[in-house]
């Protein structure tokens, strides 16, 4: 009898330690697997590139690949993957111009032809312009540089020819560069950055809708922007010139690019502007790492140099 009562209650144990070793592997299967620290895996790593200029203050030139520096991606080191500069990487270059601008930058057609004219050979250049709904595209990507300079034209310099937004077609233009290789890319925008396009509010830099558009649009390409300040034509009040300004200062600083400026007025001449572009596209390197945060949003980048005498332009971020 006792040997029954036994046997009978080591069956009802097996039966409840099958339960539970059930109930176990449907929780495992229904639960995300979590790391051992608790957090959730962060899926598969993905190689990012980004536009990096190198400024050198010393005088001593220094080979790019030897300037070392680190990159934290939201706060957390990655792994480089490649560099590519300009040796083995040619530069692709959009050039877009405001079409409603005051006539003065017509004198400045030449030294934009002559800059193009310049570029190393293999670089690819297109060349277009900001109209009123709608980006006129003189000449598609191409390595032909001469013909992209012949293709340079004085802005209309017409009121009616403005755009209430140019970063519309600014992003229409970085979509462009969807068709070209991944690798060094940049914009150089002449514009007046002025967004009316919601009201006068929407003027400034922390309200434009579409200045955030196409800085998402810049740093997700890989597109460093350089931006040349030109006021429009037509009489515009001094806070919407000092917000335009703004809003240019802002796209080339978050996508790792520079803003130049002659105070409100239109510059007197582009050249130096120019010869620091050429300068800073010249020492940018096309920088691959292994993303380990997947996840979609925003990813904050910091690219510290570890030498004192570097000075870097880097994208502020991008948004996956």
């Amino acid at each position: 009898m006792c040997e029954v009562a036994a046997f009978r209650e080591n069956k009802m144990m097996i039966r409840r330690i099958s339960k539970l070793v059930l109930v176990g592997a449907i929780a495992s299967l229904a639960a995300p697997a979590f790391a051992q620290d608790g957090r959730a895996p962060r899926g598969t790593p993905k190689p990012v590139t980004v536009p990096v200029s190198i400024r050198l203050r010393g005088p001593a030139p220094v080979e790019m690949k030897f300037v070392d520096f680190i990159l934290r991606e939201d706060g957390e080191l990655q792994r480089e993957i490649s560099r590519r500069s300009q040796v083995d990487s040619p530069m692709t270059l959009a050039i877009l111009f405001q079409d409603d601008l005051v006539s003065s930058v017509a004198v400045e057609i030449k030294n934009v032809a002559n800059f193009i004219r310049n570029e190393p050979g293999g670089d690819r250049v297109m060349v277009a312009y900001i109209r009123p709904g709608s980006l006129e595209v003189r000449r598609k990507f191409t390595n032909e540089l001469d013909k992209a300079a012949q293709s340079i034209r004085a802005p209309q310099s017409l009121a009616s020819a403005g755009a209430y937004n140019p970063y519309v077609e600014i992003i229409e233009g970085l979509r462009r560069f969807d068709s070209q290789p991944m690798g060094r890319r940049a914009m150089i925008v002449v514009s007046d950055g002025i967004d009316i396009s919601r009201g006068v509010d929407s003027s400034t830099p922390s309200q434009s809708l579409d200045l955030q558009r196409a800085i998402s649009e810049a740093q997700r390409r890989g597109v460093a922007i350089y931006s040349i300040f030109a006021p429009p034509a037509a009489a515009t009040m001094a806070a919407l010139t000092l917000n335009g300004q703004s809003c240019l200062q802002r796209l080339s600083d978050e996508t790792g690019g520079r803003a130049f400026f002659q105070g409100t007025a239109a510059p007197v001449s582009f050249d130096p502007f120019l010869k620091e572009i050429d300068q800073l596209l010249k020492m940018q390197i096309a920088y691959t790492y292994l993303s380990t945060h997947t996840n979609k949003g925003f990813h904050k980048l910091e690219i510290k140099p570890l030498d004192h005498d570097v000075e870097i332009r880097h994208p502020a971020g991008y948004t996956r």
